[in-house]
């Protein structure tokens, strides 16, 4: 959007390349958005990646290299380090394969004035067959509660109150959202402001099913629906009406997902059909994640996490020991506001 004012925003885009086959797209997506935000790039790539990023980004927005010193979650580190030296109060995060529009970013930023986080709706484009198959993942997450996206807003002072989130977490963007929580923090969900997308590659994507199912470690009574699917299913093996109709269920289900605030404008008409192959993997894929628990946790970043996320409890109570004798005071206030 040619003309549209400067946004009164820190745009921190953590990454931690080992190819760069899609800088082209994003160099081109930096050139854009520096006229609508600051920018920072923080790079946790290997030092010759660096290097060339540098020379191809440092014209047109901040980049600067990531704090690695604490935690094995290198997006969080990236996050963290974004944050610590962000010039703005208001602070959008996003992962390299996101793609605002000049409207979507504006939306996200004016509903700070009201919270203090703010997650909008991902979608992808273009869709490859197994972009199609992880949209039916946000669909149901809709039709049910919320999606999660690979961006959020948030206001940076609450995130530096609470002393950052826990790096060695693998759901991180949980993490993030309890420990705004415990900090007494407003988190509005806009499911209505769709944010694109780009899709990772066939490869990278098959590399997530089962980190993915592991995330509901951080969500117990998720955690043992998805483990109770195959159990239904061998049940109900010899009743091939009944799997017709659970399987008739679940995208309906699903196309409720599409149907939810206008998601139809981005999500295709054939998107909820993909609803049952995805349920049917993370069927699987929950006892992978179960069985990577016993070994001591799934691999991630060459490091093993064994935390998925965690509690808000535990996070509150992480705080105020941080912070002293006077958080739980503190914390009351906030979350009396």
């Amino acid at each position: 959007m040619n003309g549209a004012p400067l946004l009164d925003i820190e745009y921190v885009l953590p990454l931690r390349w080992g190819s760069d086959e899609t800088m082209d797209d994003l160099t081109a997506y930096l050139t854009r958005l520096r006229a609508w935000a600051d920018v920072t790039v923080v790079d946790g790539s290997d030092p010759d990646r660096f290097a060339s990023h540098a020379s191809a980004w440092s014209d047109l927005v901040r980049h600067i290299p990531c704090d690695e010193t604490t935690g094995a979650n290198g997006k969080v580190r990236g996050v963290l380090t974004g944050i610590a030296s962000a010039r703005h109060e208001r602070v959008v995060i996003a992962d390299d394969d996101v793609r605002y529009d000049y409207r979507a970013l504006a939306a996200v930023v004016s509903e700070l004035e009201r919270a203090t986080l703010v997650k909008p709706q991902n979608h992808f484009a273009p869709l490859p067959w197994h972009a199609r198959w992880d949209t039916a993942r946000s669909l149901l997450n809709r039709a049910l509660s919320d999606d999660y996206p690979g961006t959020y807003a948030l206001r940076r002072s609450a995130l530096l109150s609470a002393g950052g989130y826990d790096a060695d977490t693998l759901f991180e963007n949980l993490e993030m959202e309890r420990t705004i929580r415990a900090t007494g923090g407003r988190i509005h969900s806009r499911p209505d402001i769709y944010v694109m997308r780009r899709p990772p590659t066939a490869r990278h994507f098959l590399s997530q099913r089962v980190r993915q199912a592991y995330d509901s470690w951080a969500q117990p009574l998720r955690l043992a629906i998805e483990a109770a699917i195959l159990p239904t299913v061998w049940i109900l093996r010899h009743r091939p009406g009944s799997l017709a109709l659970v399987l008739l269920m679940i995208v309906v289900l699903a196309e409720r997902g599409r149907r939810r605030l206008d998601g139809r404008s981005v999500f295709p008409a054939t998107s909820a059909l993909w609803a049952p192959l995805w349920v049917a993997e993370r069927a699987v894929c929950s006892w992978l994640a179960i069985a990577a628990r016993l070994r001591g946790g799934v691999r991630y970043g060459g490091a093993r996490l064994r935390v998925s996320a965690h509690s808000q409890r535990s996070i509150l109570r992480r705080i105020a020991e941080e912070a002293g004798p006077r958080w739980p005071q503190t914390a009351t206030d906030a979350r009396g506001r």
